[in-house]
């Protein structure tokens, strides 16, 4: 089994109407449920906006921070499943039915595998 990252992205700065959240929410509830029953789910979070992010940077031997994201760009991540799943197909299986529940792009990322010990 391989693990993917299934993340989310979205645009900020362009709210839904509350209604059209509420029904967000229920989908992606009822998704996580789907990926949980499955046994696919290792872990899932959503994220605050990207005003609340900083980045960390070594350099030179010195660590220099900056407040926001990393690049300035219209989408940013917005949140995330971890799954563990047989093959690519499933992955993008489930980045499809994610995308339908969130109603946002999923980008389908494999973890490297881990080094044996």
């Amino acid at each position: 089994m391989t693990q993917y990252l299934l993340a989310v992205h979205i645009r900020e700065g362009e709210p839904a109407p509350e209604e059209q959240m509420q029904q967000a929410y229920k989908a992606v509830d009822a998704y996580n449920q789907e990926l949980r029953k499955s046994g696919a789910w290792v872990f899932a979070g959503g994220l605050e906006p990207s005003q609340a992010s900083s980045v960390v940077r070594a350099q030179g031997g010195q660590v220099v921070t900056t407040d926001g994201p990393f690049a300035e760009t219209k989408e940013q991540l917005g949140g995330f499943w971890i799954i563990d799943v047989g093959s690519r197909d499933a992955a993008m299986d489930w980045a499809a039915r994610g995308s339908a529940a969130c109603g946002g792009p999923v980008e389908v990322r494999p973890f490297q595998p881990n080094p044996e010990p």
